[in-house]
């Protein structure tokens, strides 16, 4: 479990992809896990939020979005998302305690501090490309749009000259995927240009200004009227139809209030990201289920003990913004 944990939060500063991170460590890790003898619908449970950290720590495509949409600037969310996707990692260490407290499971042979080093010194240059892609913004190296040519770039020098874990022959396989992946993403934004023209027709950004405007005088209150509001949207939309169609509306009513733009961004991509896991459409939750083979119902039960985790760090959020405007305020 905490190696999953670990693993979640590894390939989250590399992918950004919840999707391609949930399908990655449920194809590993569920076979162990059930060889192992751990509950499956926990366990699934548990893979589904570790691959909800990848929005949230950079390199995050819904960050990217986001910030594309709203006019944010991509390196501030970046940042911004570190440290709380960090307390989803430690929240998720402590509610896996917690879920298998009484337990008696079996426990793995400790590795040897030779081998320890070894997977240490193989992991060094994976660890490193977050630190690159901060680091080259920060200094202003390239753009965040540029970042993502370094990192693709840097991945392929990785799997082909040092973990050569790819021959040149791989190149094609992986551009065609990359290009499926795309085209996936690209026709959800199609889609959801579509219902962001129907709901522009319905006139509902206005309804809900109009319906959230009277706590504008209250930052604090309106921040969790609109995290509520998200929550509710997360159970019928997926991350990226949300942000395209209500980031435009709800910012404005966010700025106005003088709640930080970064701020709210980060808010709002990661209540979007719990909706992942939060049925009834819970496309993460989907994607174990289907990798696992196991039953919705099942994956749907094991998750909601790390469900609660995120809503309290949701609420700690909410309650204390310094967690994520500190860091940020460096980057500026």
């Amino acid at each position: 479990g905490y190696v999953a944990i670990g693993a979640a939060v590894l390939m989250a500063s590399m992918s950004g992809s919840a999707l391609a991170d949930t399908a990655a460590l449920a194809t590993i890790l569920l076979p162990m896990m059930r060889q192992q003898g751990y509950p499956m619908n926990t366990s699934a449970g548990l893979i589904a939020s570790g691959g909800i950290i990848a929005p949230i720590i950079p390199p995050s495509m819904p960050f990217v979005i986001y910030g594309v949409t709203t006019n944010t600037s991509i390196s501030a969310l970046f940042v911004s998302g570190i440290v709380p996707g960090l307390m989803m990692g430690v929240g998720l260490i402590f509610a896996w305690r917690w879920v298998l407290r009484g337990m008696d499971l079996p426990q793995g042979e400790p590795l040897p501090v030779k081998d320890r080093l070894r997977a240490t010194v193989r992991a060094f240059w994976a660890m490193l490309m977050p630190l690159i892609i901060i680091g080259g913004m920060k200094t202003g190296v390239f753009t965040p749009t540029e970042a993502a040519v370094v990192a693709a770039f840097y991945a392929l020098v990785v799997a082909l000259f040092i973990h050569r874990e790819m021959k040149l022959a791989d190149i094609y396989g992986v551009l065609v995927r990359a290009a499926k992946t795309t085209s996936i993403v690209m026709f959800l934004c199609a889609g959801a240009q579509v219902a962001s023209y129907m709901i522009t027709l319905a006139d509902l950004p206005n309804v809900l200004t109009n319906w959230l405007g009277p706590l504008v005088e209250n930052p604090r209150l309106l921040m969790a009227v609109m995290m509520i509001v998200l929550v509710l949207i997360g159970t019928a939309l997926d991350l990226t139809p949300t942000i395209l169609i209500f980031a435009p509306v709800m910012l404005p009513i966010a700025v106005k209030a003088g709640i930080d733009p970064v701020y709210f961004g980060l808010m709002f991509v990661l209540n979007g990201a719990i909706g992942l896991i939060t049925p009834p459409v819970g496309t993460v939750l989907n994607v174990v289920a289907g990798v696992g083979r196991i039953s919705m119902h099942s994956v749907i039960k094991g998750v909601n003990p790390f469900l609660i985790t995120y809503v309290l760090i949701l609420a700690l959020l909410v309650v204390f913004p310094q967690i994520v405007t500190a860091p940020v305020v460096w980057l500026r």
